[in-house]
C-alpha cells in the first residue's frame, strides 16, 4: 500500500490534496453535522479544514499522517477533554461521528493507505499580530494553568503519547543532516553538531520530577495560541507529549522580544512556581525546539528561503550558547552572513 501523505514534490502534494478532499468529503458523511461550507487551512503534520455549519457552529477536521497511532490519537482527545474541565482552558475537542467513534479510518483512492480522520469543536479567535505586555504575561498564565491542570491528570491505562526528549532530538538531527545543504554551509553544519552535542548533554543531567515534567503542549509557539482580546487560547495539540514544562516556555519564548520573555515567567509563576537555575534550562530547550523547528521544514523546498533568512539570528543565538553566554533576556545582534 502507498503512503497516503507522500509529498515530496509539488505534483505529489497536488494529489494528495485532490485524495484529502475525497477523503474529508467521505468522513463528513458520518458526522451528523448540517454542513455548508468545507475551507482548507493548512498541509502540515495533519492536512485541516474548517467546517462551517447551517447552524452557524465550526468544526475542525484534520485528516492524520501515519507519524501517530490511532491509539496516540484518541489519546490526544482524552486529554484535550480533561483540560476543558479546567476554568479559563477553552481548547478543542473532539466530537462523536455518528456511531460513537471519535477516530475514524476512512476509505482512501485505490491502493492508497486509509487515512485516520478526526473532527473537533472550533475554537474561535484571531493571532496576535502585536504583542503587548500584558498579552505575554497572559500567555505566561495561560501556560501556567495548562501545566497545573495537565498535572493533575490521571491518564487510562490504554493512554499513549510521545515523548519530546534526548530521542525524539536525535532523529530531528538525523532529518536535518540530510538536508541542512539546503541552508547551511558545511561550516554552519558543525555549529548545529556542537550545539546538538552540547544540548543532549544537558538534558541528561535536568532533574526530572512532578513539579518540572509531565504531559506538555509541545508545539506552543506563538501561531498555536489565539486570541478574544487579550485573553489567549492554547489550540493545535497534535504534538502533545511527555516532557518538561518549560519546553512549552522555550516555544513560546521564541518569538519573543527579551522584555516578554520575562513578562512570560511572571504570569507563568503567578500560576505555579518554576525551580531554580531554570535559565539554564530555558536556553537549552530554545536551542532544541529552534533546531527542531528547522528540521521540520527542511525536507520543503518551499521553506528553504525562509530558512536561509533566518540564519543570521539562529546561528548568533547558538554561537552564544556554545560559548556558556546567557541570551535568553539580552537582545543578541545577528551575524554577519556570507
Amino acid at each position: 500500500m502507498l503512503d497516503f501523505f507522500k509529498f515530496d514534490t509539488d505534483e505529489e502534494r497536488r494529489s494528495l490534496l485532490i485524495r484529502a478532499g475525497k477523503v474529508a468529503l467521505s468522513a463528513l458523511q458520518q458526522y451528523d453535522l448540517e454542513w455548508k461550507r468545507i475551507q482548507f487551512i493548512r498541509l502540515s503534520d495533519t492536512i485541516t479544514y474548517k467546517i462551517e455549519t447551517n447552524t452557524g457552529d465550526s468544526y475542525l477536521l484534520r485528516i492524520h499522517s501515519d507519524r501517530l497511532s490511532k491509539e496516540e490519537i484518541r489519546s490526544e482527545l482524552i486529554f484535550l477533554k480533561a483540560l476543558n474541565k479546567a476554568n479559563d482552558l477553552n481548547v478543542p475537542e473532539g466530537i462523536a461521528s455518528c456511531d460513537g467513534a471519535y477516530v475514524l479510518e476512512i476509505e482512501a483512492e485505490m491502493g492508497y493507505k486509509r487515512p485516520y480522520v478526526t473532527i473537533m469543536r472550533w475554537v474561535e479567535g484571531h493571532a496576535r499580530e502585536e504583542m503587548t505586555d500584558s498579552c505575554a504575561y497572559n500567555m505566561g498564565v495561560l501556560t501556567g494553568r495548562l501545566h497545573e491542570t495537565a498535572e493533575g491528570f490521571n491518564p487510562p491505562p490504554d493512554f499513549v503519547r510521545p515523548t519530546w526528549g534526548p530521542d525524539s532530538f536525535r532523529r530531528e538531527m538525523a532529518k536535518l543532516e540530510r538536508y541542512y545543504e539546503r541552508f547551511l554551509s558545511d561550516e554552519a553544519w558543525k555549529l548545529y553538531q556542537k550545539a546538538a552535542e552540547k544540548v543532549l548533554s544537558e538534558l541528561t543531567v535536568i532533574p526530572r520530577n512532578d513539579l518540572n515534567y509531565g504531559l506538555i503542549h509541545a508545539d506552543l509557539h506563538t501561531g498555536n495560541i489565539i486570541f478574544v482580546g487579550d485573553h489567549p487560547y492554547p489550540i493545535d495539540f497534535g504534538r502533545c507529549g511527555h516532557g518538561y514544562y518549560l519546553y512549552d516556555m522555550a516555544a513560546i519564548m521564541l518569538e519573543l522580544w527579551p522584555k516578554h520573555r520575562w513578562m512570560l515567567i511572571q504570569g507563568y509563576e503567578s500560576v505555579r512556581k518554576i525551580e531554580a537555575d531554570y535559565v539554564r534550562y530555558l536556553e537549552c530547550f530554545f536551542v532544541m525546539i529552534m533546531i527542531g523547528n528547522y528540521s521540520h521544514h527542511s525536507s520543503d523546498p518551499r521553506e528553504t528561503a525562509g530558512l536561509i533568512d533566518e540564519q543570521k539570528y539562529a546561528q548568533a543565538y547558538i554561537r552564544e550558547y556554545l560559548k556558556g553566554n546567557s541570551f535568553l533576556f539580552e537582545v543578541i545582534e545577528p551575524v554577519r552572513m556570507d
